[in-house]
């Protein structure tokens, strides 16, 4: 075993299939002799941890084992807990690191200008004194954006993936995509009968701020309209296609689904609050924005229906948990071989080993020409033949 001591973090949102990651690193780590080190609230157990200090180093360094792992996989989540922390870009100095000196820019966003400080020096004389061979960084693109910045400091690192937007680069899949998308399938499903009884219009709202691979696969598998990040509709084509849905159906409803990063032709989508460390503040409802137009256009009533922090709540499904516990094999078996700087993935429908992305490429994208009927604001279903089960290839 190349690693002795190593640590494993969550960043940024929770997804069911955390858990089973956690455990299974730590039982396949067990069966090696290698002791596993939980880095609680992500980024920031490393950069505000006082390891001097007996109860800063219980809030957020945790030693893993067996016993306190043994059921974690069962429930969504995460045993290690989260926060949305960026060690490059930290807006206010933690206190067991004022007065030290680091590298300092100025960053301005939305008009508003702050200086920032990478604190990577600190993070990196925390992994030390921990004595960790190698970090398990678990996250979205923000999240790994750091473990590649790790990597390039020399720190042996092997990420894996995970968001229910699944727009990370270099994977098709990303941990909690299919729980993401059952959750909402099955809500939408339901709610048909409230929608259908009032015959309105029914909007919902997902998560998807970049890339619109949730609003587009739950709209495939329940046949509904979409709208997506990637391309801007025009809202009164949009408007006309759901009118007809609506008088087409028998019950008198029709249904439309909508990515948070969603915009049609001459509208973007209002944001407000902070923006977090990552530089993202939080989008107003563009559902909210659309029942508005609709309304005024038609006179129509709607029922609007945001369903996304409940598609990301609870227990992993069956391929969540088959994914997250295959990464965490993945992920061990690297580090066995002493290889760093990876990340898992499956590509073309297969398990494989693969560079963490580099951070400036952003978010992975839908694929308009092949993926969105920009007729019909619809998923494509044609030509699917030879495609791997997540019909996109990395």
């Amino acid at each position: 075993m190349s690693a002795k001591r190593m640590g494993i973090l969550t960043g940024g949102g929770d997804v069911p299939g955390l858990n089973s990651v956690i455990k299974s690193v730590v039982y396949q780590g067990a069966e090696s002799g290698c002791e596993v080190v939980g880095v609680r609230r992500g980024w920031e157990g490393l950069t505000h941890v006082d390891l001097d200090d007996p109860t800063s180093r219980s809030r957020y360094v945790l030693p893993l084992n067996r016993e306190n792992t043994r059921t974690i996989d069962r429930t969504g989540g995460t045993y290690l807990h989260s926060s949305r922390t960026n060690p490059t870009k930290m807006q206010k100095l933690p206190p067991v690191l004022e007065g030290q000196q680091f590298s300092s820019k100025q960053s301005t966003k939305n008009g508003v200008t702050n200086t920032v400080f990478d604190v990577t020096p600190a993070v990196l004389r925390n992994i030390e004194k921990l004595g960790l061979d190698y970090l398990v960084a678990i996250g979205g693109d923000d999240t790994l954006s750091y473990a590649a910045e790790l990597d390039r400091q020399g720190v042996k690192v092997i990420a894996v993936p995970k968001t229910m937007d699944n727009d990370v680069r270099n994977t098709e899949y990303c941990i909690g995509f299919s729980t993401a998308i059952t959750r909402a399938m099955d809500a939408i499903e339901r709610q048909r009968t409230t929608v259908g009884s009032h015959e309105r219009i029914g909007i919902f709202r997902v998560f998807g701020r970049d890339a619109g691979y949730t609003a587009l696969y739950t709209a495939y598998v329940t046949s509904l309209r979409c709208c997506i990040p990637e391309y801007k509709v025009n809202l009164e084509h949009l408007i006309e296609i759901l009118i007809a849905d609506k008088h087409n159906n028998p019950s008198n409803y029709s249904l439309v689904i909508l990515s948070e990063g969603a915009e049609w032709e001459g509208y973007s989508v209002k944001e407000y609050g902070a923006a977090d460390a990552f530089g993202h503040r939080k989008k107003m409802s563009v559902a909210e924005d659309l029942s508005s137009e609709i309304k005024a256009a038609t006179g129509e009533e709607t029922i609007v229906s945001d369903l996304t922090y409940d598609l990301r709540s609870g227990s992993p499904d069956f391929v969540d948990r088959m994914v997250a516990v295959t990464f965490a094999g993945m992920a061990m078996d690297a580090v066995e071989a002493g290889k760093s700087g990876l990340m898992t993935a499956i590509n073309s429908g297969c398990y494989q080993m693969v560079p963490i992305p580099d951070p400036k490429l952003g978010p992975r994208k839908v694929e308009i020409g092949t993926m969105y009927n920009t007729e019909r604001y619809r998923p494509t279903y044609h030509h699917k033949l030879g495609l791997p089960i997540f019909l996109t290839r990395g």
